[in-house]
């Protein structure tokens, strides 16, 4: 278990619709039994002893969030996000301003296991980067030949993973780079990917594969499941 750090802020961008998930709703605010993924994904950041406060980037006009219980909660500040991933990060990273670690979770990862959260927090004592949770790729990877669905090769798939969240940095690090690469036109799929722009090289911290995201319909069923067989995801 990790001791306790004084002020771990958690970042929740939730300003994204998901296209994807082929519904009105953003997928955030889909619900999983009597909460919202939002809230399963929050509550898990919350349950957790290291993290003092979670702030959550939500989009300009979201009017579904005032009526969750969570825009009441004593730990929860809310800021507007950006037309991007990058911008709401950035826009919780201003609010999280004193925090000297900041985790940056995905609004539509409901599983994540406090293991994983343990294991992940651990890096403040071995790393000045930061790191990531990650999972080792399983199956055969193939690329397509460019804009054709047609295989061009098998991918090697030693040394590659399945980049998940929480991530987790130094905030005046992950703040640095981020600005360095949205100011240069870099590409930022992920917090990690802004580091790597700027030379550094996170830890990957090896994570449960159920710790999934809610990306198309299906996915829902399969983390309603994980969700409510709580026994067998003690196990996984």
């Amino acid at each position: 278990m990790a001791t306790l750090i004084p002020d771990v802020c958690a970042v929740v961008p939730a300003a994204g619709f998901g296209r994807r998930m082929q519904t009105e709703c953003p997928k955030q605010y889909l619900s999983i039994g009597d909460k919202t993924i939002l809230e399963h994904a929050v509550a898990a950041l919350l349950a957790h002893p290291c993290v003092s406060r979670v702030i959550i980037a939500v989009s300009a006009g979201d009017e579904r969030f005032a009526q969750l219980p969570l825009a009441n909660h004593p730990q929860i500040t809310v800021v507007n996000g950006g037309a991007e991933r990058a911008d709401s990060v950035l826009a919780g990273l201003k609010a999280a301003a004193g925090a000297q670690w900041v985790l940056v979770h995905d609004a539509a990862r409901p599983c994540l296991h406090q293991d994983d959260l343990n294991r992940l927090l651990a890096l403040r004592e071995t790393s000045r980067v930061g790191g990531i949770l990650a999972a080792p790729v399983r199956d055969t990877m193939k690329r397509a030949e460019p804009g054709k669905t047609a295989i061009a090769h098998t991918v090697e798939r030693n040394d590659l993973w399945h980049a998940l969240t929480p991530q987790f940095f130094p905030h005046a690090l992950l703040h640095d780079c981020l600005t360095r690469a949205l100011d240069e036109g870099a590409t930022i799929t992920d917090e990690a990917s802004a580091l790597e722009y700027c030379g550094y090289h996170p830890e990957l911290v090896a994570g449960r594969a159920d710790n999934i995201k809610v990306t198309r319909p299906e996915d829902l069923r399969l983390a309603e499941f994980y969700l409510t067989h709580a026994d067998l995801q003690e196990k996984a």
